[in-house]
């Protein structure tokens, strides 16, 4: 027997799953269960995690759960098995009163991806609930003048359960006097009648007393008794009447107190007071209308004393007796169905069961941000629901189910712009008027590294003066990144990947950067790594990279411009005389001619000589700017065969540096100066020759024609410096010393020091109303040299030019007599002539 039941329970089992798959797919995707009322805490409802097609273990690690909506659920989802189980007292009859079927609808949620699945549990109902009578005992009056076939009306027992559980049978006592009669009809239901069989005798029988039975049609069947005490009255034989015996009407839920339900009006053909009548009211469902009628007993009117709910009872079963006021009393009854009329007084539900936020600003369009259910009590059109997301962007609705919507991203998102939005869901019923509701929902949106770091400026010009000291901060910049967190933040270098070199002094070829600056990677400060000398670099310029801290991270780039300001740190140089000179004592020939350098620029290196000693008027002066030593007056013997003469170089740098050279002159007579020239020519005049130790080629007396000779010279030059240019302008790119640009003219700085352009050009100028006029000279940006490539296969540096054409005019000797002004203009010309020598080097060309 064991065996062959547990072979029966397989079956079964197998059954219920073959039934539940064939039931999912009808449902189209939808789980339908079903489990009997009453079942025990742990019993098993179903495999839903095998049913939703789950593997082992999947349902624990992707979390499925129950969403319960409205009421406490009684069932709940294992977490280990994945099974659903009843967790607490399932009563059918608490759960759906009288509705058959009972089913209850779940949601089950899965996530990780986030999906929802719908269940439907239904109820079915146990015979766990016998007859009830609403009385224990009912007294009958019954005339005895009562004819036989006559029939009164019974109050029946009620089942709470349904179906063939609360099909309800009566029997009655054994009686030779009386039988019982249920009738069942569509319009009032089912009827009990108590029938009289024959007729009775007060005077034998007064008091009948029999047992009313009631049996339902479960399995086992449950009974319920009442016991009717029939007092048999003296002849009163005309009972009340009413004209129909169901009444029916419908009243909107929404009636106020007071309200006439309906007037009922009995009649009796007795006369006296054997007419007189009076109504009384019983409830015969639900129990719970006692509180909601009330009835006038002399007039029969029926009014509401409560408040009518169409969601809590659509329907109200009533019955009223109309009794006369004879001996004994007889009684006429009838039935009131109250139909309640729902109107809109219930606004939609919106419930948001599952949220994920924050959504990354590069969610795709389509992503799901939150999961709701939607629901009214009222029916028909006042519980037919519509609902919408407000503001219309970026955010949208879309129906998954009944009652159930997905809120999805419709556009795409930018934390930037909007880092978090106030959405609203709100929901309205087809009611006249319609209500509605609302639901807030915070969505935040998270940061994704999309921005690059942006500088203020593509260029930063930067001016240091040089022999700065090591450490010092030279600049600051900033890169502005809108992200957030570590995708804003920034880190600062110095990017050796692009023009980040710089032609040094001549010979020490190209060096990095970053071995003159560095870049503190917070802040942004830009710091000198070693004092920057002038003489060795001009202009220096590199790249600063600034990076965020983004996976993956973006960078950004900007070029410094760094210009070195000349200091006067340098002081002037004088150069090795060349051959010795003679000359006559006449007024104003060149004796001797002073060569100093200086390796500053602009003021710091223009040099003016002055005679130091004898400080009285000598037979000698020299030129301010020329350097040139030549004769005041007429030289006799008077002044003495020998004269040391102390002349100081100075520049114009403020401070001011000097250097100081000896001239030792001896004065010869004519024959002694041809003699110790070695020159075959005999001097004409009687008057003394100057021979000096500095040497000197013979000043001859035609300056002009010199000097005409030396302005062809330099025009040639200059046309050929033009050639080269232009050569060099149109050139590929890579052979090209400086890019294209126009012109910018700058004025000397305060300081009076060079300044330099960041434009490939140069002007000159001279400051209006200025206590002094400085001399402009802009050095060209040279580009950095190839990446791996040598110096040397670079064009040549502008030293390297200069060289060249100093020893094609090392050939050309200029005797000339001029003043300081002649030699300014000269060197102004030259210098705009060619743009790549600066003061100094020009400076020192003229002087050769």
């Amino acid at each position: 027997k064991a065996a062959a039941a547990g072979m029966g329970e397989r079956c079964r089992a197998v059954l219920r799953v073959l039934v539940l798959q064939a039931a999912w797919a009808l449902a189209g995707g939808q789980v339908r269960y079903s489990v009997p009322e009453e079942a025990k805490a742990g019993t098993v409802v179903g495999r839903l995690a095998q049913d939703l097609g789950l593997e082992a273990g999947e349902a624990e690690a992707r979390r499925l759960r129950l969403v319960a909506q409205g009421r406490r659920a009684s069932v709940e989802v294992s977490g280990a098995s994945g099974a659903l189980l009843v967790s607490s007292r399932l009563d059918r009859e608490e759960l759906c009163g009288k509705s058959a079927p009972c089913a209850l609808r779940l949601e089950v949620l899965l996530e990780r991806p986030l999906r929802v699945f719908h269940v439907q549990l239904e109820v079915t109902d146990i015979n766990d609930n016998a007859p009830i009578f609403r009385v224990d005992e009912e007294t009958l009056n019954i005339a005895e003048s009562s004819l036989p076939g006559s029939r009164f009306p019974l109050e029946g027992a009620s089942d709470a359960d349904i179906g063939a559980n609360a099909q309800l049978s009566y029997t009655l006592s054994p009686s030779e006097h009386f039988s019982l009669d249920l009738q069942k009809t569509d319009e009032d239901g089912e009827s009990l009648f108590f029938v009289l069989t024959k007729s009775l005798d007060r005077e034998t029988i007064p008091v009948h007393r029999l047992v009313l039975t009631a049996t339902d049609g479960g399995r086992p069947s449950l009974t319920g008794t009442m016991e009717l005490v029939i007092s048999v009255l003296d002849a009163n034989d005309n009972a009340p009447q009413f004209n129909q015996s169901v009444y029916k009407v419908q009243l909107p839920e929404n009636a106020e107190r007071g309200t006439l339900v309906i007037k009922l009006n009995a009649t009796d053909l007795d006369e006296g007071s054997n007419s007189k009548i009076y109504y009384s009211l019983q409830i015969l469902s639900p129990q719970e209308g006692k509180d909601v009628f009330g009835l006038e007993r002399n007039r029969g009117e029926i009014r509401l004393t409560g408040d009518l709910d169409f969601e809590e009872v659509s329907l109200y079963r009533l019955q009223v007796d109309a009794t006369d006021n004879g001996t004994p009393p007889l009684s006429g009854h009838c039935k009131v169905v109250l139909e309640v009329v729902d109107v809109n007084d219930n606004a939609p539900e919106v419930w948001v069961t599952s949220l994920s936020v924050p959504v990354p600003e590069d969610a795709s369009v389509g992503t799901v941000v939150a999961l709701l259910s939607v629901s009214d009590r009222d029916s028909g059109a006042n519980g037919r629901v519509r609902c919408w997301v407000w503001p219309a962007a970026p955010f949208g609705l879309e129906a998954t189910f009944a009652g159930s919507y997905s809120l999805v991203l419709r556009e795409a998102l930018d934390r930037e712009r909007v880092s978090e939005y106030e959405v609203e869901v709100r929901a309205e019923d087809g009611g006249a008027p319609a209500l509605g509701a609302r639901r807030g929902l915070r969505v935040p949106v998270s940061d994704v590294n999309d921005n690059a770091p942006l500088f203020a400026q593509a260029v930063y010009t930067v001016l240091a003066r040089e022999n700065n000291a090591a450490g010092a901060e030279l600049a600051r910049l900033w890169a502005r990144d809108p992200d957030e967190a570590g995708n804003g933040r920034v880190s600062y270098s110095v990017w050796e990947g692009a023009a980040g070199g710089v032609g040094a002094a001549a010979g020490s070829g190209w060096r990095a950067a970053s071995s003159y600056v560095s870049v503190d990677a917070e802040s942004g400060r830009v710091w000198a790594l070693q004092p920057l000398d002038y003489e060795e670099l001009q202009v220096l310029q590199f790249e600063v990279r600034a990076v965020d801290a983004g996976e993956p991270p973006l960078c950004g780039n900007a070029t410094v411009q760094l210009f070195v300001l000349d200091e006067n740190d340098n002081a002037p140089a004088l150069l090795p005389p060349a051959a010795s000179s003679s000359s006559s004592s006449l007024v104003g020939p060149v004796v001797a001619k002073i060569r100093a350098v200086d390796a500053d620029s602009g003021y710091n290196a223009w040099l003016r000589y002055e005679l130091w000693e004898p400080r009285a008027k000598g037979p000698f002066r020299v030129g301010l700017y020329s350097g040139e030593v030549s004769t005041a007056r007429p030289l006799d013997e008077a002044d003495g065969a020998h004269h040391t003469l102390l002349i100081v170089v100075r520049d114009h740098g403020e401070p001011a540096r000097s250097a100081t050279a000896t001239l030792s002159v001896s004065l010869l007579e004519a024959n002694e100066a041809a003699l110790a020239a070695g020159s075959s020519a005999s001097s004409s005049g009687s008057r003394s020759a100057v021979g000096v130790d500095v040497g000197g080629a013979a000043a001859s007396a035609a300056t002009n024609v010199w000097l005409v000779v030396a302005i062809c010279a330099v025009s040639s030059l200059f046309l050929l410096a033009l050639v080269l240019y232009g050569a060099s302008r149109w050139a590929p790119r890579a052979a090209v010393l400086s890019g294209p640009g126009p012109t910018t003219l700058v004025c000397a700085s305060e300081v009076g020091s060079w300044s330099y352009s960041q434009r490939h050009s140069r002007s000159l100028c001279v400051a209006d109303g200025a206590a002094k006029s400085d001399l402009m000279v802009f050095s060209p940006n040279f580009p950095p040299p190839p990446t791996g490539a040598a110096p040397k296969d670079t064009q040549p540096e502008p030293s390297a030019l200069l060289h060249t054409v100093i020893s094609s005019l090392a050939h050309i000797s200029l005797s000339y007599t001029w003043g300081s002004s002649n030699e300014f203009l000269l060197l102004t010309a030259v210098n705009c002539c060619f743009p790549v020598f600066s003061y100094s080097e020009v400076s020192f060309l003229i002087r050769l």
